[in-house]
């Protein structure tokens, strides 16, 4: 929502209460804060997830040792399991949770199209191949012995480093197409969509030349999983994280103006080929980090920004934090179930965001059309 419009609010609103000024700042003051509480609402139930998340597992922790250890203090015999395996796995559901979604909600509202988002604009689909091209090519998926027996990829740091570029490639792809044909934002997300094809194809004739251990490994890289997360990925993920986020909360105001329309947002001085090529640069890069790291974990970043706006709406000052947040939830919230539910195998969490994100989103479309 932009400054006009919260004008032409309030003054709907001083005709609503027979023209007071007083009535209609009390009505805008409401509105602000509703949001204002959702916003904390959804921090405070973030924290207990986390510490949920913390709490169960293969090894059931208790909730004092779990507080004196984010404290702090000692937490006796499971200090070793939170500190170096669950806190860190936590964090990193967090973050990149937060990553996607707040790239969804920026995508959605510079290209005006409740579609968009890092999965259906191709850019998962260009970082697989990026790792598929890692994985087979450079010889960077190899059987590694372990007392699971499971399949590793044996370079993980080259797997991530050519995710990271093919995740880029799709983003400059999507640019060029951008400025030199000056496509409209719903042609863009359809040229996203024919991209993503070309690179699934391209993965696919990668995993045709594959032999039986790279198949394996690159199936591997596929599943989003959360459990590759450690403290050395954490301030990589978090070092990309805060800039950007900062710079789409100080951008708000032009992404509202948008969403008004691209003729309200010229006529507010808006330069909207600029802010939207800035946009999609930022949210490429922070998808391409989250992807390179942990894999594809669909439907995070088209979800969670269509909760936000069902409950506190459009308006880009609260709705971006908003999206971080409940992306957040959502995916420490599936990575625990993945966890649990069929313990002690854990599930990659994107085979759970994928299950539970479809169906709730066709409700949400749903709900939307009958409203």
């Amino acid at each position: 929502m932009t400054e006009l419009s919260i004008c032409q609010r309030m003054r709907s609103l001083r005709k609503e209460e027979g023209g007071g000024e007083i009535g209609g700042i009390a009505k805008y003051q409401q509105y602000i804060a509703f949001k204002v509480l959702f916003l904390i609402g959804c921090a405070i139930a973030l924290f207990f997830i986390a510490v949920y998340s913390i709490m169960v597992g293969a090894a059931q922790i208790p909730f004092n040792d779990v507080i004196n250890a984010i404290i702090g203090k000692d937490s006796g015999l499971y200090g070793n399991i939170i500190w170096n395996i669950r806190v860190s796995r936590v964090i990193m559901g967090m973050v990149a949770g937060a990553s996607l979604a707040t790239a969804g909600a920026v995508m959605q509202s510079i290209l005006r199209n409740p579609l968009a988002s890092p999965f259906t604009l191709g850019l998962s689909q260009s970082a697989a191949f990026g790792a598929s091209f890692a994985i087979v090519v450079l010889n960077a998926g190899a059987m590694q012995t372990s007392a699971t027996g499971s399949v590793m990829v044996s370079n993980p740091y080259l797997v991530t480093t050519f995710a990271f570029l093919g995740c880029m490639m799709g983003m400059v792809i999507i640019l060029v197409l951008t400025i030199l044909t000056r496509v409209t934002p719903e042609a863009m997300v359809l040229a996203g969509v024919a991209m993503g094809s070309m690179f699934s194809a391209g993965q696919t004739a990668m995993q045709y030349f594959a032999n039986e251990v790279q198949l394996a490994s690159l199936t591997y890289w596929t599943f989003g999983d959360l459990s590759r997360s450690n403290w050395t990925n954490i301030p990589v993920i978090v070092g990309v994280f805060v800039p950007v986020m900062l710079f789409f909360m100080l951008s708000r105001w032009h992404y509202n103006a948008i969403d008004a329309g691209e003729d309200t947002a010229k006529s507010l001085g808006v330069n909207v080929s600029r802010v939207r090529i800035a946009g999609m640069v930022c949210a490429s890069l922070l998808s391409a980090v989250v992807v390179s790291f942990m894999g594809i974990i669909g439907f995070i970043g088209l979800l969670a920004p269509h909760i936000v706006r069902r409950i506190i709406g459009g308006d880009n000052r609260f709705l971006i934090p908003g999206s971080a947040l409940v992306g957040a939830m959502l995916l420490s919230g599936t990575d625990t179930i993945a966890r649990t539910i069929v313990a002690p195998l854990v599930l990659p969490v994107g085979v759970i965001t994928s299950l539970m994100g479809g169906p709730l989103f066709l409700y949400l479309l749903v709900k939307g059309y009958r409203r």
